[in-house]
């Protein structure tokens, strides 16, 4: 059954990585980056959450650096979508979306689960989901001196946060470990879409 979780998360870690590596890249084309510019954001991106993960959980070294395959994916994905910046740059904004939404689910799920097998209490686990699924993403916002996303965007870090609930909440209700990860990261996903479509976000103040 371990053997089977671990598994599950290190499937879920290394699409998000992908996924997040490419969405990193795309960030820093349009801040008109260079190159190595573009690398960095990308690593940044992918493994920035995963590491805060890790070290916060004790888990050192990192997956990021303890497994070659992480930064290795990660600079692969972010080179190809900038020698194919051009088609990428052209894409519509849904996709890169789509692509965000992707990668905060899959993070979202993998942190949490991780957590988890690693005793942590479960709330606690929720909230290393939700740090796994938005830390790239703040460093990221810092170091191109902006807002950081999650700080503002219409349900980003509560839809991570919902779906490490529902997975913590599937398996406590005895619902093997792979459906209650799919079922919070398209829990996520479907959330963060609608979230941005209807223009829905938590309440504000009004000064």
């Amino acid at each position: 059954m371990r053997l089977r979780a671990e598994k599950l998360v290190l499937m879920a870690d290394l699409i998000g990585t992908v996924v997040f590596a490419i969405e990193g890249a795309l960030t820093a084309m349009r801040a008109h980056l260079d190159l190595l510019g573009v690398m960095v954001i990308a690593f940044i991106v992918a493994m920035g959450g995963g590491v805060i993960r890790d070290l916060l959980i004790g888990d050192t070294p990192p997956s990021a650096i303890r497994d070659w395959r992480y930064p290795a994916l990660t600079f692969a994905a972010g080179f190809i979508t900038f020698i194919f910046s051009s088609a990428v740059l052209a894409l519509p904004p849904l996709a890169y979306t789509v692509l965000d939404a992707a990668g905060l689910a899959l993070f979202a799920v993998a942190g949490v689960q991780k957590a988890l097998l690693h005793g942590i209490r479960p709330f606690i686990a929720v909230l290393l989901g939700t740090v796994t699924g938005t830390g790239g993403g703040v460093v990221r916002d810092v170091l191109l001196a902006r807002v950081p996303l999650v700080l503002y965007a219409d349900i980003y870090a509560t839809a991570a946060f919902l779906a490490g609930a529902l997975v913590v909440s599937l398996r406590r209700c005895g619902v093997p470990d792979t459906i209650s990860a799919i079922s919070g990261g398209v829990a996520c996903f479907v959330l963060r879409l609608l979230a941005v479509h209807y223009g829905w976000h938590l309440p504000r103040a009004t000064l």
